[in-house]
């Protein structure tokens, strides 16, 4: 369980112009982010593009991955979909040699039930031979997992240790920690939020922005932990205006314009997502020259 305290980071997977993966920036990412501090990897989520990587390019990425980390933080792997079959086909097909657990999205776009959510989780955690790490994201799923059916999912498995809550909703994540088994984690899964998060008895963050700025990004989350709330608030108010520029267009085209000014990757990203706007991307070259 302490493994997903702190910070995770949600990995981007940078490209070349033609599109295809780089792995030499993929590699001086990870090198950058543990060792400046973060506490776990995170591999083919949202902030990954995972809706647009073959099957091919999920085993090439994470063999690099894992080479880079070489064993010193744990590693998070996406495996989920609104096909529970497949799903667990996947779960039957992966080598889980160097994987922790796996983060679980919610079924997406089929907008199932509480009960749709309860069943395909179940199954997830009955197929998983890793910790199950369960992925809330309504914006993007167009259903909520209700506080009720993680919690009820969260009691009756004890591989599924914890959940990555993205809904933006402060009253959600106040419910979980209130009422959530205490060997079960609450972990925020919105940059903006997750400071406050902490300090309410929450685990910590897998975030997008953390990666660009891990040292200090991770420092403000572990002196949550610690509450030590005004020293962090002070990290999180320089970290403020980036991070709502991330998220103003899209995720990661917002991330990655802040990783190519840091010089360790470029901007592009697969179609339909398209890169950061021109005005964007000078907001936000003058956010990290402050920052920096």
């Amino acid at each position: 369980m302490n493994k997903f305290l702190g910070t995770g980071v949600a990995l981007i997977t940078p490209f070349n112009n033609d599109l295809s993966v780089d792995h030499d920036a993929l590699s001086e990412l990870v090198n950058f982010n543990i060792e400046n501090g973060i506490n776990y990897l995170v591999i083919s989520g949202t902030t990954g593009e995972s809706v647009t990587i073959t099957s091919r390019e999920k085993i090439e990425i994470i063999s690099t991955i894992s080479k880079a980390n070489g064993g010193r933080v744990p590693m998070v792997l996406g495996i989920g979909g609104n096909n529970t079959s497949s799903v667990l086909n996947e779960l039957k097909t992966t080598n889980f040699s160097d994987i922790d657990a796996i983060l679980s999205v919610a079924p997406y776009y089929s907008k199932p039930t509480q009960e749709g959510f309860y069943q395909h989780f179940k199954a997830v955690a009955e197929a998983s031979p890793v910790p199950v790490i369960l992925y809330n994201v309504p914006g993007r799923t167009a259903k909520n997992m209700e506080p009720e059916t993680t919690l009820r999912l969260a009691k009756k498995f004890k591989n599924i240790i914890a959940v990555k809550e993205a809904g933006n909703n402060t009253q959600q994540y106040l419910e979980l920690i209130k009422y959530k088994p205490d060997d079960f984690l609450i972990i925020s899964g919105d940059d903006d939020l997750a400071l406050g998060v902490t300090l309410a008895g929450g685990a910590g963050v897998i975030s997008v922005i953390g990666q660009a700025f891990p040292k200090k990004f991770s420092k403000m989350i572990q002196l949550g932990l610690e509450d030590e709330a005004k020293a962090a608030y002070k990290l999180h108010f320089e970290l403020m205006e980036l991070i709502s520029l991330i998220f103003s267009e899209n995720n990661p085209a917002g991330i990655k314009a802040v990783l190519s000014e840091l010089h360790i990757s470029n901007c592009t990203v697969r179609l339909p997502l398209v890169e950061a706007t021109e005005a964007l991307k000078s907001k936000i070259k003058l956010a990290v020259n402050t920052l920096n």
